[in-house]
C-alpha cells in the first residue's frame, strides 16, 4: 500500500504540529511496510533529498503568502498525486476541501483530517472565513473518509454539516527528563514563570492571558514561546509587552529546550480556542506541567472535565482567580502536576494513534481493490 500525505510544510521536522504529525504517523507506517510519501513546500528546503528514513519526499512550489500558500500547495500536490501509483491521499489542511474531487479522476482513496475550526479564526475574516466553511462543507461530500481529531470535533461536523467523522486523536511525546540548566540561555528560573507556547495568533489568546497576568500581583515572570512566520501587526504589537516581566523568546526549535521550558515552568497557561486535540497542552501533560486553560470543549475533553488542570473563562478575572489559586495553594499544584500525565491514555499514543490510521486507510485500499 502506497500513501501519499499532503498539506503541511514537509518532512523532516518543521517547525509546527502537523509537520510532527507526519514525523511520527510516517515513520511509524514505514516501519510496518507502508509505502510512504510526503509533499513538501519546495522554498522551504536548502536540500532536496528523494528520501529521508524511509519516506519518499516530493517537492511542490507555492507562492509565499499567507492566504494563498496552503491552497496552491495543495492543489499543486494533489493534481501530482493524482497521477502518481500512491493508493491512498491523505490530506491535513482543510484548505484542500474543495479538491477532493480531483483523485477521483483516477480512482484514488482519499482521507481528510479537517483540524480546527478554520472558518471561526479572527485571522481569517470575511472571504478568507467564507472560504474555510466552504472548504469543510465541501470535504464533507468530496472525501472518503472524514477525521476528526477529538470527539467535541466530531460532534462540530455532525450538528454543522450533518457528517459522521472517525475520531483519530494526536499523540502525546514521550516523557524525557532533561537538564534544567537549559533554561540558562534564556535566563530564566525553574519554576518562577508561567509559561505560554503557540502561534501569536488572537485565537490563542496571548493577549488577554498578558494582560491578566500584568495586572495581577504575582511576582513571578511570564515566558512566552512561539511566534507567526510573517509580518502581522497583532503579533508586533503583543511583542511591544516585552519588558521584566514578559520575556518573548520566540521558537524554540530545539527539543530537549523546549522540554525543559515546559518541566521547569509554575504553571502552563493555554489560551487557545477553536483547535481539536492541541500539540502544546500533550506536551504540558506529558511533561507534568499544572495546567490552566481555557473553558472550551476541546480543552475539557482533554483535561478530563478539569480533572487534569483548571479551567478558566475568557476573561482577565477568570484568569487572575485561577492563577491566585495555585499560588496560593501549594498542595493543589502539586496535585495538578502528580496527576496531568494519567489523562495520556491510549487515545494520545503515537502506536495506538497510527495502528488506527493504518486500520483506517487498508479499509479504503481493501474497499478500492473489491471494485
Amino acid at each position: 500500500m502506497k500513501v501519499a500525505i499532503i498539506g503541511t510544510r514537509g518532512y523532516p521536522y518543521v517547525y509546527g504540529g502537523f509537520e510532527t504529525f507526519v514525523k511520527e504517523l510516517g515513520e511509524r507506517l514505514v516501519k510496518k511496510d507502508v509505502e510512504v510519501h510526503v509533499y513538501c513546500q519546495a522554498n522551504l528546503f536548502k536540500e532536496k533529498p528523494a528520501i529521508v528514513n524511509g519516506i519518499y519526499l516530493h517537492y511542490i512550489p507555492t507562492v509565499e503568502t499567507k492566504s494563498l500558500n496552503q491552497i496552491i500547495h495543495s492543489f499543486l500536490s494533489i493534481i501530482h498525486s493524482t497521477f502518481s501509483s500512491c493508493d491512498i491521499i491523505l490530506v491535513v489542511n482543510l484548505a484542500a476541501g474543495p479538491m477532493g474531487w480531483i483523485p477521483k479522476i483516477t480512482g484514488k482513496k482519499t482521507m481528510i483530517n479537517v483540524d480546527g475550526l478554520e472558518w471561526l479564526r479572527p485571522k481569517w475574516k470575511g472571504p478568507g472565513a467564507a472560504y474555510f466553511r466552504f472548504a469543510a462543507r465541501l470535504a464533507t461530500k468530496l472525501y472518503d473518509l472524514i477525521i476528526t481529531d477529538a470527539d467535541a470535533m466530531r460532534e462540530v461536523y455532525l450538528k454543522e454539516f450533518k457528517q459522521d467523522s472517525l475520531v483519530i486523536a494526536y499523540g502525546a511525546p514521550p516523557f524525557k527528563k532533561v537538564d534544567p540548566s537549559l533554561l540558562n540561555r534564556f535566563n530564566i528560573i525553574p519554576n518562577e514563570y508561567y509559561l505560554i507556547v503557540g502561534r501569536l495568533i488572537p485565537d490563542n489568546n496571548a493577549d488577554l492571558i498578558i494582560k491578566a497576568y500584568l495586572d495581577s500581583s504575582s511576582e513571578k515572570k511570564l515566558v512566552v514561546v512561539g511566534d507567526v512566520p510573517y509580518r502581522d501587526k497583532y503579533a508586533e504589537d503583543l511583542k511591544k509587552l516585552s519588558g521584566e516581566k514578559v520575556n518573548f523568546i520566540g521558537y524554540v526549535r530545539d527539543s530537549d529546550e523546549l522540554m525543559a521550558l515546559y518541566q521547569n515552568c509554575f504553571s502552563y497557561i493555554h489560551g487557545h480556542k477553536y483547535g481539536g486535540t492541541n500539540p502544546a497542552m500533550l506536551k504540558a501533560m506529558s511533561n507534568n506541567c499544572a495546567i490552566l486553560a481555557l473553558n472550551t470543549s476541546f480543552n475539557r475533553e482533554m483535561l478530563t472535565n478539569g480533572q487534569f488542570g483548571l479551567l478558566f473563562e475568557e476573561s482577565i478575572g477568570s484568569i487572575q482567580k485561577c492563577m491566585k489559586n495555585l499560588e496560593q495553594d501549594e498542595f493543589l499544584i502539586k496535585q495538578l502536576r502528580s496527576t496531568v500525565s494519567s489523562g495520556l491514555t491510549d487515545k494520545y499514543n503515537w502506536d495506538c494513534v497510527t495502528a488506527t490510521y493504518q486500520k483506517a486507510m487498508l479499509e479504503l485500499y481493501n474497499s478500492k481493490s473489491k471494485k
